[in-house]
């Protein structure tokens, strides 16, 4: 009984721990991605066999998730690999096909468009964004940490070697009749996917994280075209952001609230969560908390204490031990299980493995 009232106390505190945070701490969406030998042509027609094979997601929600309606049209995704190409693959139901942005590098997001984040190293810094609209024109760009931490877009980045397609189901700029969307197509090679790092092919079970955008702008049909909708003062209406694993926030560049994507060769692979993600969640919950805290006190709490939280929390079956060193302005938290690597976080959300000392 006395060991019942302990687990139970536990299991309290560690709820009690993430309340007001729930929105950060849903499970992110995962996909198996397979490996195919086919060669894969770039034009939206998603003809070939291994396509056909592989599987869709489930349809985007909500940027927030649950906080708010389901999106008006549906959207859909699905990858394959090589051992030099990650290819995607997306469908979007769209009634009113229309864009306006004709040159690389434009400001795609302006037009609905369909956007791909990836962070290959897991660690939310160091991550890559590639938008298309129907005009099938790429606004590529390189994030060398979150714009919450002072990261600021390298725009002149480009995915060298990419390949993309678009495949209209109606007519682009033509309001007079109701379209039925469009279908893209991506070959990102691997290698465009580093910044001074050697590249490694995937092994079995490599995880990245991966996250899909579509942003939608609501329109009407005024002086033979699509025009966005404005308010009272005369500027645009928010866009609609639907995305496939959801942020809990109306902001991608939270890379920790990506999908996972697991590689694999095996057609009967199915995704795991390794132990070192779910300690993650622990040491995201002393990033967000003392965030909170710093914004109030001006200064970071020193100890985990002043944020309530306890240093021991069981994870399933393992007990793992969190730690923080802070000052008033800095901050690094680890997390350990006996047997595991341990892992860290620091005041600018970067996730890091700690070697142990030879």
């Amino acid at each position: 009984m006395l060991f019942l009232l302990i687990a139970e106390s536990s299991r309290l505190s560690a709820q009690n721990s993430f309340k007001g945070l729930e929105g950060f701490f849903s499970t992110p969406k995962n996909y198996v991605v397979q490996h195919t030998a086919q060669v894969l042509k770039m034009d939206g027609n998603l003809d070939e066999s291994d396509w056909q094979k592989a599987n869709w997601t489930s349809n985007f929600v909500d940027i927030e998730g649950g906080k708010k309606p389901l999106p008006t049209y549906q959207t859909q995704v699905k990858m394959l690999w090589n051992d030099s190409t990650l290819f995607i693959a997306a469908k979007l139901q769209e009634p009113q096909l229309w864009a306006t942005q004709t040159h690389h590098d434009d400001i795609i997001y302006k037009d609905n468009d369909f956007e791909v984040f990836i962070d290959p190293a897991n660690n939310t810094h160091q991550y890559f964004e590639i938008e298309v609209n129907q005009f099938n024109k790429i606004f590529d760009l390189f994030m060398p940490k979150p714009y919450r931490n002072g990261g600021d877009a390298l725009i002149s980045w480009d995915a060298e070697g990419l390949e993309s397609g678009v495949k209209l189901d109606g007519t682009l700029n033509n309001p007079k009749d109701e379209d039925k969307g469009w279908t893209v197509e991506m070959a990102i090679p691997l290698k465009a996917l580093r910044i001074g790092f050697p590249f490694h092919v995937p092994k079995e079970g490599t995880l990245w994280r991966i996250n899909f955008s579509r942003v939608e702008w609501d329109t009407k049909i005024s002086n033979g075209k699509n025009e966005k909708l404005k308010n009272a003062a005369g500027k645009d209406l928010p866009e609609h952001n639907w995305v496939w694993s959801p942020q809990g926030v109306i902001n991608m560049h939270y890379p920790e609230r990506w999908g996972y994507l697991q590689f694999s060769r095996k057609s009967d692979a199915v995704f795991t969560m390794p132990l070192l993600e779910l300690q993650k969640q622990y040491l995201w919950l002393i990033y967000y908390r003392q965030k909170q805290y710093q914004q109030k006190n001006g200064k970071y709490a020193a100890t985990l204490a002043e944020l309530n939280l306890e240093r021991g929390v069981k994870i399933g079956e393992r007990e793992s031990l969190l730690q923080m060193d802070a000052s008033a302005k800095q901050f690094t938290a680890t997390i350990m299980a006996e047997g595991s690597a341990a892992i860290s976080i620091n005041d600018e959300g970067l996730i890091e493995t700690i070697k142990p000392k030879p």
